[in-house]
């Protein structure tokens, strides 16, 4: 029995029944939290799987909540244990126990064992200094802080650079840390129309923004764009794929995992890809031509971004699929 299963058994009610199929059936402890009268019939149903393995459905208030080994703890499943009255340390204990044996476990892809990555340490572009250093103001340097103001990017969010020299002097460069170094950067184009619109120097594996999830938030948001991830505080993958070694990276935050997708069709298979991973996933009704997180920051702030987010997480692979038909347009 698993972690999760045996405490989730330890602390429901001793009030209950089990049904042929392996069900046990108790006074729901979710009602009352979720704006119904609290439930005297026993419409809470619980099973526990041969892998070790939880589900929960409530038939009152229909609240949903399951673990999976290889799994973080969701937020349903806390929210559940925090209900049926296990104590705030023996939940932290829970979530830290299936982060550790997620962090163990041996993940195959073509048929190779994968691993967490190792960055190291690289140089930014050549004359390199932070925005906040820049002494000569000329029409390049200005048109790259134009660019920020225009896309609602403030110099304290993180480290920011521009470069004098020929190839980058249009561009505002991105650094990517890792525990605090340096281990790669993207220069993203002031210019419109301008290609490449990114320079990149990038590792395998990386994902920008870890540095930046500290254990408060409950939650990580992961998106594309390493933009979008400074508007909201959140991670980016980088590109329209999940890799194994992004995966363990972001699993072993022991935190709810929520992708928003750009709203496109490559953002549609990744949206599919975050369902296999066992992650949340967030479509929001935002407005048809918001694309991304930096439309609609451009259209109604940063804290819309974030709150629309966070409200409209599913982790039901079914309500993902049904909100993507509308998302995506399909």
């Amino acid at each position: 029995m698993s972690v999760v299963a045996d405490t989730v058994l330890t602390y429901l009610p001793p009030k209950r029944k089990q049904t042929p199929s392996g069900w046990l059936s108790f006074n729901a402890p979710c009602c009352h939290y979720n704006g119904h009268t609290a439930d005297t019939r026993g419409r809470g149903g619980l099973i526990a799987n041969a892998d070790g393995g939880v589900s929960y459905h409530c038939f009152n208030c229909g609240f949903k909540s399951s673990w999976q080994p290889g799994r973080n703890l969701s937020k349903g499943m806390k929210r559940l244990m925090i209900w049926m009255g296990v104590p705030d340390d023996t939940i932290s204990h829970v979530a830290l126990e299936v982060m550790r044996e997620n962090e163990g476990m041996i993940i195959e892809s073509s048929n190779s064992s994968v691993s967490l990555p190792v960055f190291h340490t690289v140089p930014l572009p050549e004359d390199a200094v932070k925005i906040m250093d820049i002494t000569d103001f000329n029409k390049y340097s200005m048109n790259v802080l134009e660019y920020m103001s225009k896309r609602h990017l403030n110099v304290d969010d993180t480290d920011y650079y521009w470069s004098p020299s020929l190839a980058y002097r249009d561009r505002l460069i991105i650094p990517f840390f890792y525990e605090n170094k340096i281990v790669g950067w993207t220069s993203r184009t002031v210019l419109d129309g301008k290609k490449p619109k990114y320079l990149s120097e990038v590792q395998p594996g990386f994902v920008y923004g870890l540095d930046e999830q500290s254990s408060k938030k409950q939650f990580c948001i992961v998106c594309e764009g390493q933009i979008d991830a400074i508007h909201i505080e959140g991670c980016a993958l980088g590109g329209s794929e999940i890799s194994d070694q992004q995966a363990l990276l972001l699993n072993r935050l022991g935190k709810t995992i929520i992708l928003v997708p750009d709203r496109d069709k490559n953002g549609s298979r990744l949206a599919e890809q975050a369902i296999d991973r066992g992650w949340s996933v967030s479509l929001p009704d935002w407005p048809a031509d918001c694309k991304d997180i930096g439309d609609v920051v451009d259209q109604h702030g940063r804290l819309y971004a974030l709150h629309s987010i966070a409200v409209s997480a599913e982790e039901s692979p079914l309500k993902i699929r049904l909100k993507a038909k509308k998302w995506f347009n399909v």
